[in-house]
């Protein structure tokens, strides 16, 4: 890279509405990575901006190959998964779900209302496609946040405003929420080679490169994707509204890797693909604690339905 590209912001280079659809059960989400117009922005499998009210939700269903990364915006969600694990992530609090080589859970509202938040899949490589599942919780009182000159942000991973997460990131990824006070800019390192990305929540904001003009960049509102070009040091963002702009920005390091998908897995190759639907439908090889699992909400229907 050059260092006058080094010295520039990166530019956007696409730009796109997410628009709403169903998803699992009654549920309503804005999905921007994973549908036709961006399949994959490597390491990234899946953006939802979810929308739920119960009894709706995410019913039981199972995960292998990747993590999930869920943050809540408004509301509460209950997880809870066939091995046991059990919680409710509230307004501010996140989840770090790593399936590895296999999870069964549920995510159900645990409020009354509508619940809101942003769910990220990330990849992992083939090296930790079937490492044991984990999880790392974080309330939203312990996210690392820093402010200056009209610029707040929650670190969710990585390193911004001289904080840094505690969340440990087996792909090298960034995911910070920024919000700009009307008048406040932004300057935000991402690191050389890795793809980044941002998602619009509220507001409007004007991001990449001005001219000398004073003009130039992209303007940007809510539920809006941009995926930012390679070159530069990052992003540069202004608030020139009289509105509260807050987007997150996320970032990670390209795996390079091929990629099987069928639905909830995600793995390398297609013979990889229907041996973890072999595992899933006969409950081996990480799926053994499905065959006598239901979740809470489950049972209760069954009971019901009985």
């Amino acid at each position: 890279m050059s260092d006058s590209v080094v010295n520039e912001p990166r530019q956007v280079v696409r730009k796109f509405l997410a628009r709403p659809q169903h998803e699992g059960l009654g549920a309503i989400v804005r999905r921007s990575i994973g549908r036709f117009e961006l399949k994959y922005l490597d390491p990234f499998l899946v953006l939802d901006e979810f929308s739920v009210t119960a009894p709706g939700g995410f019913p039981d269903h199972p995960h292998r190959g990747f993590e999930t990364v869920t943050y809540m915006i408004q509301g509460e969600i209950t997880h809870e998964d066939f091995d046991g694990h059990k919680g409710t992530i509230g307004t501010g609090d996140l989840q770090w779900m790593t399936a590895g080589r296999g999870i069964v859970h549920s995510e159900m509202p645990a409020a009354q209302g509508t619940q809101k938040g942003l769910q990220l899949w990330i990849n992992l490589s083939s090296k930790h496609k079937m490492i044991e599942p984990g999880y790392q919780e974080i309330m939203s009182k312990d996210v690392a946040e820093a402010t200056r000159d009209g610029v707040k942000v929650r670190v969710i991973a990585g390193e911004a405003l001289g904080i840094r997460s505690p969340i440990y990131t087996r792909t090298p990824t960034m995911f910070l929420d920024f919000t700009l006070k009307p008048g406040a800019d932004l300057r935000q390192v991402i690191p050389e080679s890795w793809n980044a990305f941002v998602y619009v929540l509220e507001g409007e904001g004007v991001f990449g490169r001005e001219n000398k003009k004073g003009d130039g960049g992209v303007l940007c509102q809510g539920h809006h994707i941009l995926v930012l070009g390679m070159e530069g040091y990052g992003l540069e963002v202004w608030n020139k509204g009289c509105r509260t702009l807050r987007f997150v920005l996320v970032g990670g390091q390209p795996l390079g890797e091929t990629v099987a998908q069928f639905g909830p897995f995600v793995m390398n190759t297609q013979e990889e693909i229907d041996q973890t639907i072999e595992d899933y439908d006969n409950f081996v090889n990480g799926f053994e604690k499905a065959r006598d699992w239901n979740s809470q909400t489950r049972s209760q229907e069954l009971e019901l339905d009985y």
